[in-house]
């Protein structure tokens, strides 16, 4: 029964997938504290330590039944969560309770599992990502050649294709999974480098002998799926890393949010939309409404996510010497709270994505009524040919050009700029001729070019290296 009487997240309960959220659960962060402490047991023993065999299977025996309730009762006596839990793993493993976390400062765990973690949600995050590109890439090959008004500064441009305006969108999700794979593959594990970084406790379990204390780190990173740790820390791995990681998040953020307001635009225009369930309500009040409410979502938890991205670089940026606590109560908030809020970002992406509705009669109307206006220079350049005076047909169309204008916004009238030049004798054409002239794929330039290239020559590669990341369908709670 879900409990009513306390605050409870709605990351957890509206947005984020169970995948993500367990990925930041207690079960996850605690069972990976034990697979570290076996890692280091196992790394200590191959290395010359007096560890037995019997103790390292009776850490093995126990690395998932977590007793929480001797791990928080103890941390109320003494106020150390990693010692609260390096007692109740004692508690279940008497024979190997005297070596577990030997030598190690309590960031071995804490620091080594962050980075573990954020490795898997960047996994998930990739996974995701690579599936709103393909979905994107489907949309913009079937309406690469679908006629419709650009805008700068909302305002009708020369036209573009629906499927061209999607590349754009497309095109910053493969800056963002770019972003996100060159970080990833740089992080690394903190190893075990003690209380200040030095290894001064290794030192003195392995007797000085430096070359075997070279060797910890570089096992400790092979158990645990990792190619190296950090080569200097101070107690902590740098909180840069942190800020990197939540930069790649903040810059899928911002993609997100460009598209969706993209979206949002349009669906005012009618010419598409986001998807819409048949028993869906879009207002209270105005039952005909159906207000574009997913992409106005991923909008809202965007510019949570790209804000957030400012917690861990203030914390990089105050960490004083070797270390200070203050990261820690930040850090539990603002990372998982970061790739639980970019889940459901990139699940809405997927989820409008897929659905989007395209009204082509819309668009050809809205077209209709600007193209006159932009077929201007194809008009005069016609009669030139015909013998015309290309600097005289400049100035008449100009002034023809305010009219039609005029007549548009200040009398609510169609746009009849093609009347007025057909009745012009300078021009010497008929109305029949110039419409002949409106078909609106003529003004599109090389959009259904680019987009054909763009699909085989960034999109395709991209997609053929992660064929094995593609297929998923997102599902949204609310």
């Amino acid at each position: 029964m879900q409990e009513t009487n306390r605050y409870i997240s709605p990351l957890s309960e509206r947005y984020a997938s169970e995948e993500m959220q367990y990925i930041f659960s207690e079960d996850k962060k605690f069972r990976t504290w034990r697979r570290l402490w076996i890692a280091l047991a196992e790394t200590e023993k191959e290395l010359g330590l007096d560890i037995t065999d019997e103790q390292i299977e009776e850490l093995k025996a126990h690395k998932d039944d977590i007793n929480y309730d001797v791990a928080r009762a103890r941390e109320k006596v003494v106020r150390h969560d990693v010692m609260s839990h390096v007692y109740a793993y004692g508690q279940q493993c008497p024979k190997a309770a005297g070596i577990i976390h030997l030598g190690a400062t309590s960031c071995y765990v804490g620091d080594n599992t962050d980075i573990i973690i954020m490795n898997e949600a960047l996994s998930l995050v990739k996974k995701k990502l690579v599936n709103v590109i393909a979905e994107l890439a489907k949309f913009a090959d079937k309406y690469k050649a679908q006629p419709t008004l650009a805008f700068t500064h909302f305002q009708p441009a020369q036209p573009t294709t629906v499927g061209k305006r999607a590349t754009l969108w497309l095109q910053e999700f493969t800056m963002d999974l770019e972003d996100l794979e060159y970080v990833q593959s740089t992080l690394k594990l903190l190893g075990s480098k003690g209380t200040t970084g030095t290894q001064a406790s290794f030192l003195e379990l392995f007797n000085g002998d430096h070359e075997t204390i070279d060797k910890i780190d570089p096992m400790i990173a092979e158990k645990m799926g990792f190619k190296a740790c950090y080569a200097v820390s101070g107690q902590t791995y740098s909180r840069k890393v942190d800020a990197r990681v939540l930069n790649v998040l903040a810059g899928i953020a911002a993609t997100s949010h460009k598209m969706s307001n993209d979206i949002r635009l349009l669906q005012h225009l009618k010419e598409v939309e986001e998807p819409f369930e048949k028993t869906q309500i879009g207002s209270s009040a105005m039952a005909y409404k159906r207000n574009p409410m997913r992409s106005e979502r991923i909008a809202s938890l965007s510019r949570y996510v790209m804000i957030d991205a400012l917690n861990p670089a203030v914390t990089a940026a105050t960490q004083w010497f070797e270390r200070t606590l203050d990261d820690s109560a930040n850090k539990r908030l603002s990372i998982p709270e970061g790739f639980l809020a970019i889940d459901g970002i990139l699940d809405l992406d997927l989820n409008v994505v897929d659905g989007l509705v395209v009204y082509p009669k819309v668009i050809e109307k809205h077209m209709m009524a600007e193209l006159p206006f932009m077929a201007t220079e194809n008009i005069m350049m016609d009669c030139v040919k015909k013998g015309g005076n290309r600097q005289e047909l400049h100035e008449e169309i100009r002034t023809l050009s305010m009219q039609a204008g005029e007549h548009v916004k200040k009398e609510g009238k169609d746009n009849d700029l093609l009347e007025l030049i057909a009745g012009d004798e300078m021009f010497g054409v008929t109305l029949d001729e110039l419409k002949a002239n409106l078909d609106p794929s003529k003004y599109t330039g090389r959009s259904e070019v680019q987009v054909n290239a763009f699909l085989e020559n960034v999109v395709k590669p991209i997609l053929s290296k992660h064929e094995d990341l593609l297929g998923l369908k997102a599902e949204i709670n609310v």
